[in-house]
């Protein structure tokens, strides 16, 4: 067995880096099952582990003094959990808590934190796909504060179906309400706008992706913008030519 004896990344920013930067981090890597709602890391504590998702997505989360929160940021198989690691700290001030179960690549914070003292390559990649996610954020924090609930709803089903493997993932409206931020009774209205639209189905903890097309029609700017943005770095993930809204 050689040193170029392993599979392709399902994960994208892995897939990017080169051969050699592949092989050299391929072996330090352990392949991980995520469960619902499982946290990788909370605020103020140490990241001691850092994720690349395959087929789960985890979302970041920033929590209130009240116990309140919301999303900022969601990471699937086109990132990284543990920025904060990337960036030179091990603490973080949100909690990374898995949205939709699934596998991911892991490696411990100290073998990830030599990985890219011993390869600029890597290195420089991730620190670009950090601006990328900042971008995210960013753009996240601007819609939420600026655009109906049924558009913030359909960019983040749009966001939660790119990192899917099928048209259909667990989500409950509370759920729902602590990713956007916003009462349960307001996301139950938006959700029943969308699901009598036929653009959605919501059932027994499920939302299913019926129109895609549909959902793009309905949301907001921010969705195009931050998947542009993603696919300009990365390459499109599935060579599609979709017109996002602008």
């Amino acid at each position: 067995m050689t040193l170029y004896d392993h599979p392709t990344p399902k994960n994208r920013l892995l897939a990017a880096l080169p051969a050699d930067s592949l092989a050299q981090l391929w072996p330090q890597f352990t392949s991980v099952d995520l469960t619902f709602r499982q946290v990788l890391h909370l605020p103020e504590k140490p990241i001691t582990t850092v994720y690349f998702p395959e087929t789960a997505w985890v979302s970041m989360i920033a929590t209130l003094e009240d116990g309140d929160g919301a999303e900022v940021g969601v990471v699937g198989h086109e990132g990284v959990v543990g920025l904060p690691v990337i960036l030179g700290s091990d603490h973080d001030d949100l909690e990374a808590m898995v949205q939709c179960p699934g596998t991911a690549l892991s490696i411990d914070t100290p073998a990830m934190q030599q990985a890219m003292d011993a390869d600029p390559v890597l290195r420089n990649l991730l620190l670009r796909y950090a601006l990328v996610h900042h971008g995210q954020v960013a753009r996240t924090a601007a819609c939420n504060g600026r655009h109906y609930t049924e558009q913030r709803l359909a960019r983040w089903l749009l966001m939660a179906h790119d990192r899917s493997q099928g048209d259909d993932f667990p989500m409950t409206h509370e759920l729902l309400a602590l990713m956007l931020g916003l009462r349960r009774a307001g996301v139950t209205v938006a959700a029943g706008t969308l699901q009598k639209a036929g653009l959605i189905r919501y059932e027994r903890g499920r939302i299913t992706i019926t129109d895609r097309p549909g959902l793009e029609n309905v949301t907001c700017e921010c969705y195009g913008v931050v998947r542009r943005a993603q696919d300009k770095f990365l390459g499109s993930s599935d060579g599609s030519t979709v017109e996002y809204r602008r």
